[in-house]
């Protein structure tokens, strides 16, 4: 699916693995029904919660005037008992 872009692999998101929770960044269209929908169906597993938000717009000031693109993420918390293999993450 074009509309999830890539996992999410920062400090916080790699301390939130051990609760069942993985961090995708998406496009901005996307709804929540939408992309459980997909992780559901494309790695198998049963998600039981989701959390979204945009990160904020930047300004780049140095050498370039203008604004970085808004970015959405969502955490999905998964059932117990089910994990997604990053081997499966492209």
């Amino acid at each position: 699916m074009d509309k999830f872009k890539k996992p999410i692999l920062t400090e916080k998101s790699i301390s939130l693995l051990e609760k069942r929770q993985y961090t995708f960044e998406l496009d901005l269209n996307i709804t929540k029904s939408e992309a459980k929908k997909w992780i559901e169906r494309h790695f198998e597993v049963k998600v039981i919660g989701i959390n979204s938000y945009c990160l904020p717009i930047k300004k780049r000031v140095k050498t370039h005037i203008g604004k970085r693109k808004r970015k959405k993420r969502m955490i999905f918390t998964l059932k117990v008992g089910n994990s997604i293999p990053f081997s499966s993450i492209n």
